[in-house]
């Protein structure tokens, strides 16, 4: 597995280095999965469930399936301890609407 992900690494550095990244991915760190022309729907609304110890709630939101905006529901993660999590958000790029994934922050 870690193996997978220094490759990827590698491979998006490489990409981003060469120009081989669109404007919208290079200007935001990173390639979207999907650009879509149009935004993404109003989130839904989930009821966050009773906290858990030793997880976090990552919330639900609209994922990019092809030419469509698919929900997908809200998830329990493994906390990581003195880190939030911060959630997957859309933004509206140069190129069209790319979703940049979630993350832990400190």
């Amino acid at each position: 597995m870690k193996r997978q992900l220094l490759l990827a690494a590698a491979t998006l550095a490489a990409g981003g280095a060469f120009g081989l990244l669109p404007p919208s991915a290079q200007a935001y760190g990173g390639p979207p999965a999907y650009v879509h022309d149009h935004a993404p729907p109003p989130a839904r609304y989930e009821a966050p469930p009773p906290p858990r110890a030793g997880r976090a709630w990552v919330p639900g939101g609209w994922r990019a399936v092809n030419d469509r905006y698919v929900w997908r529901g809200g998830y329990w993660a493994a906390a990581r301890p003195g880190y939030r999590y911060v959630p997957d958000r859309w933004i509206h790029a140069p190129g069209g609407w790319t979703m940049r994934p979630g993350y832990w922050a400190r």
